[in-house]
């Protein structure tokens, strides 16, 4: 389905759409419990029969034979009991795989701006806990509500047939019961929405938390990430407090209506006893139809319960299906191909949100295989600059464009597959050293990953690691440095091989030597290659053909090394101060 089907549908109809793949599994299930109830239905007319034929006939021989059917009859049924719990629980699981499966696409799908906006944790609610009641809801929802009143209706015809007064009196209480059950199931609903919500915060600080841990550590901050932890904690408690205290009232209410009704049906049928109106034997088959008519009740108080609990989740769910990427290819884009790596950027302005305005009027063009470094104090705008040309984010106003194509106009991932990025902040997964160098090219063989980590300058270090290239390497990278991961996020790109590179600091965290070592690996890269190199250390940009400078969201210079120190702007000022450091750090 797309965005607007989502937007366009109902809840209700979108849940039932996932049905549609699994539908011979639900169609079993259904008939299984269809059987189930008629076996349930039919044995108060049997007993019936025999209070009022076989017994008073001294028909034995056909009472015990039909009481041999009768049990071969719930043999049966509990044969088709285990198909409906066993196969309608898979059917349930089935459901909410796929629809997990579906979130998580579309989450691929969400522009950065939706990443900005939420927490890891959150979204992580939204993916597990909120779909863990959709399993129950897809099993023994359609099931409970089907069955219940099938059985229901039958028993009623069946009442009606034996004594149409005292039927009438159950059946007119079965409306007070329904619209109760509705009210109570709203307040259910709206509590069980409360306690997702308060799921998704608590799951938000655990994320933090655990992410954080070792700053807390070095902060020797522990007592106030757990005062955080508690007061996100109490606030769940409170919630779920509110949800056993509705589901409390709810079952109280359903508990009571079920006894009263058992109450109701022995004393108005008692008076009928008494005036000779009706035999003791229909009393008591009534009463084995109330039994039977009380356990299709509860299921549908059960039924209520679980539509609450589960489309709390599934409204959470449609909220972000419903949800469209502020960043989304055209209907007639087409592919990016044969890069030559020529960026245009012209009369570009960007704000984030909206609102928060970064670039102002940037104007900009890199030849194909030319070196452009971005300089400029933090917070001028250098990494947005960076962001809109693989086009993160869409411009606010003017146009950026790639080999005279407005980037507006081609694919996304054709983009992104002709730009290869090496960020500051370096996200490995908690995968081995193989596979975190292989994400840079899925299909690519062992001896492409060995050649790009020895480019990298990273070969040497992963053989002295414990597996090497199968070496764990932690969650985020935690068991390797700093230099080491950005020296397997640049091995990622050399194995990538796009004809347009992005470096964003990215050899801030390595030491003077292996800087050295990763700079004539990214000198030889960038050969042939249109190279965005963003720096603070004015080291690493001795290569560059250009340096723009860039501050308060505008180009406040553009040329080589020399012409800008003879301006004696911002990159002047800047090779003034980093020199000067560093000739004071080397002073004893």
């Amino acid at each position: 389905m797309t965005i607007k089907d989502y937007q366009r549908m109902s809840p209700l109809r979108v849940f039932l759409h996932y049905f549609g793949n699994h539908r011979k599994l639900f169609a079993v299930d259904m008939l299984c419990a269809l059987c189930i109830a008629a076996i349930d239905l039919a044995f108060p007319l049997v007993t019936r029969s025999a209070l009022y034929d076989m017994l008073p006939n001294q028909l034995y021989r056909t009472f015990f034979l039909v009481m041999a059917a009768v049990i071969v009859s719930y043999v049966l049924r509990a044969f088709l009991n285990y198909i409906v719990t066993y196969y309608g629980h898979t059917f349930g699981i089935r459901v909410e795989a796929d629809i997990r499966q579906d979130l998580f696409t579309h989450m691929q799908e969400l522009s950065f701006d939706f990443y900005d906006r939420n927490r890891t944790g959150k979204l992580m609610s939204r993916l597990t806990s909120d779909l863990f009641e959709l399993t129950e809801l897809a099993h023994h929802g359609p099931e409970d509500l089907v069955t219940s009143v099938l059985t229901i209706c039958g028993a009623l015809v069946v009442m009606f047939s034996i004594r149409w007064q005292l039927a009438l009196v159950v059946a007119a209480m079965i409306p007070i019961f329904l619209v109760t059950v509705v009210a109570l199931r709203d307040r259910l609903g709206r509590a069980s929405a409360n306690s997702k919500e308060k799921i998704g915060h608590i799951n938000q600080e655990i994320e933090s938390s655990l992410s954080g841990v070792r700053t807390a550590k070095a902060f020797a901050n522990e007592r106030a990430e757990r005062r955080r932890f508690c007061n996100a904690n109490d606030q769940f408690k409170t919630a779920k407090r509110e949800f056993h205290k509705a589901m409390g009232i709810f079952h109280s209410f359903l508990e009571f209506f079920l006894c009263s009704l058992n109450v109701v049906v022995v004393g108005v049928g008692g008076y009928y006893v008494m005036k000779g109106e009706m035999d003791y034997r229909d009393l008591v088959t009534f009463n084995l139809y109330i039994a039977s008519f009380v356990s299709p009740m509860r299921k549908l108080g059960s039924f209520s319960e679980m539509f609450a609990n589960g489309f709390a989740g599934l409204n959470r769910f449609m909220e972000v299906m419903r949800t469209e990427p502020t960043v989304r290819d055209r209907e007639d884009a087409r592919p990016l191909t044969n890069t030559r790596g020529e960026i245009e950027v012209e009369h570009v302005s960007f704000a984030y949100d909206g609102d928060l305005a970064v670039l102002h009027d940037v104007s900009l063009t890199v030849q194909p295989g030319e070196t452009v470094a971005i300089v400029g104090p933090s917070g001028g705008g250098k990494s947005t600059l960076c962001q809109l040309i693989p086009r993160f984010y869409d411009v606010t106003s003017g146009t950026i464009r790639i080999d005279g194509q407005d980037i507006r106009d081609v694919t996304q991932k054709s983009i992104h597959e002709n730009i290869g990025i090496v960020q500051q902040d370096v996200f490995l997964f908690a995968d081995t050293v193989l596979e975190n160098i292989r994400y840079g090219r899925p299909d690519a063989t062992m001896e492409e990953v060995v050649e790009a980590a020895k480019r990298a300058e990273i070969y040497d270090d992963i053989m002295a690691m414990p597996h090497g290239f199968d070496t764990y390497v932690g969650e985020r990278g935690t068991l390797l440095s700093g230099g080491q991961k950005q020296r397997i996020a640049i091995a990622r790109i050399f194995l990538k091989n796009p004809p347009i590179l992005i470096l964003d600091e990215a050899t801030s965290a390595l030491d003077s030597v292996t800087e050295a070592k990763i700079q004539r690996a990214f000198d030889n890269l960038a050969v042939g290659r249109t190279t965005l190199i963003i720096a603070h250390r004015l080291s690493t940009i001795r290569s560059a053909n250009r340096i723009v400078s860039v501050a308060d969201g505008v180009i406040t210079e553009c040329g080589s090394h020399e012409e800008l120190l003879k301006t004696d702007g911002i990159y002047a000022q800047l090779y003034k101060t980093q020199n000067a450091l560093a000739l004071e750090a080397m002073q004893p």
